[in-house]
């Protein structure tokens, strides 16, 4: 019988093999290590944004700054080793999308502004028109801790404004229309912004021979107009031209089936209401945590029922009621700065009529889909860990928004404490 050949040891292929063993287990534990990153928040109501129902007792992975698991906790496996957060009793909504503010021009105010805002659940802003300068457009799209991403529509485009600053650009002939496009196309802003309002009669509204050429010239640059307007005439005037969404609602009449109509027949113009103050007497004890003292006891002071105020609001309010109803797209926005007018904005959209599951839609996954952003807006798989933690559920009472547990922008939790700090004149030393 042949013996076998004794066992040859070769040393090169013995260490190649250790070293490979060696690698595999380096890299076991590295996966182990990085799993250690992923946090799940548990137990908590999700709002997902969508406009599709609340998940109860959910369970929200987070990885990287992203949602990688959403559902039901049943549905989620948690992984070994993550940082669990326990949600129970809480309800989470997406961050607020505002397409609609203006913001400083300088990085150093901005900054402040932003960190103000996150305060107040804000992780996406539209900078709204007059941005001048380089600043928002450095800004435009950054990611830093705790502070909400931006967007620009630059400069904006209206008729000549005597006596104001000279920030927009001013056209009174067709080919400044053009040429003011085409100088907004270079900036490469999000959106155009036009006004079509001669504010209470202080100046000419730019013209339909104006504002034609504009949406024309932002049409061949693959941009879509907004326009700032008061009228139902004006309104209606836009849809023929081509609008694609107007930055506030019809404010001098009630809105007619004409309107309706046409409005109908541009299935994708988006309404951003920003409605006015509804002329009642509000609590701000709210703010007391970013505001000083005596400003907050000087505004609810100031706050008492306007009989005439609700009047004007009220007009905007049934517009906005009947083009919800009418199925037009409803996206969210505040105009000005002040930080935490999205949740005044919120209730007094429940206020005219829509419901607060509906308002919550607007003012994330909707305002999400007009500003072309696929990556927040919503609590979803693959989308920007962008969320609040509240603690009460906006579903029953809108008001609820305000109760902010916490706010988490790209799954770091905004540090809240620091900001009441510095605005309050608080902050440790």
């Amino acid at each position: 019988m042949r013996r076998s050949r004794p066992l040859q040891v070769h040393v090169p292929i013995v260490k190649a093999l250790f070293l490979a063993t060696t690698a595999l287990l380096l890299a076991a534990c590295a996966g182990s290590e990085q799993g250690l990153a992923v946090t799940a928040f548990e137990g908590a109501r999700v709002i997902p944004g969508d406009g599709s129902a609340a998940i109860e007792d959910a369970v929200l992975l987070v990885e990287n700054g992203r949602f990688t698991a959403v559902g039901e906790r049943s549905s989620v496996d948690v992984p070994r080793g993550a940082t669990r957060v326990d949600l129970t009793g809480k309800t989470v909504m997406p961050a607020i999308v505002n397409t609609h503010m203006h913001l400083a021009s300088t990085r150093s105010e901005r900054t402040a502004q932003l960190e103000h805002m996150a305060y107040y659940g804000a992780g996406t802003i539209l900078s709204m028109g007059l941005d001048s300068g380089l600043v928002a457009f450095e800004m435009r799209g950054e990611t830093s801790p705790g502070v909400p991403r931006t967007l620009t529509a630059g400069r904006g485009i209206t008729s000549p404004e005597p006596g104001r600053s000279t920030v927009p650009f001013w056209v009174t002939t067709e080919t400044e229309a053009r040429t003011a496009v085409q100088q907004l196309a270079t900036e490469r802003v999000d959106i155009v912004k036009i006004w079509v309002d001669d504010r209470n009669g202080q100046y000419e509204r730019l013209s339909p021979a104006l504002y034609g050429p504009v949406i024309d010239e932002a049409h061949r640059h693959g941009l879509r107009v907004t326009a700032h307007i008061f009228g139902l005439e004006d309104a209606k005037s836009l849809l023929r031209a081509g609008i694609d969404a107007f930055a506030h609602g019809i404010r001098d009449r009630d809105i007619d089936d004409e309107l309706v109509a046409l409005w109908k027949k541009r299935p994708d113009v988006v309404l951003v209401p920003n409605l006015p103050d509804p002329g009642v007497a509000q609590d701000y004890a709210w703010l007391s945590r970013t505001v000083p003292r005596e400003d907050v006891a000087r505004m609810q002071e100031g706050s008492t029922d306007q009989p005439e105020v609700q009047a004007t609001f009220a007009i905007q309010a049934r517009n906005l009621a009947r083009l919800s109803r009418e199925g037009i797209r409803v996206a969210f926005g505040t105009d000005g700065s002040v930080a935490w007018s999205p949740h005044l904005e919120m209730e007094d959209m429940v206020r005219s009529g829509m419901t607060p599951a509906e308002v919550i839609t607007a003012a994330t996954g909707s305002s999400a889909a007009f500003l072309r952003m696929d990556d927040v807006g919503t609590v979803a798989v693959g989308k920007s860990a962008d969320f609040l933690v509240l603690d009460a559920n906006p579903l029953d009472d809108i008001s609820a928004t305000r109760r902010i547990a916490s706010v988490y922008l790209a799954g770091a939790v905004v540090d809240r404490a620091a900001i009441s700090g510095r605005l309050t004149g608080t902050l440790a030393q």
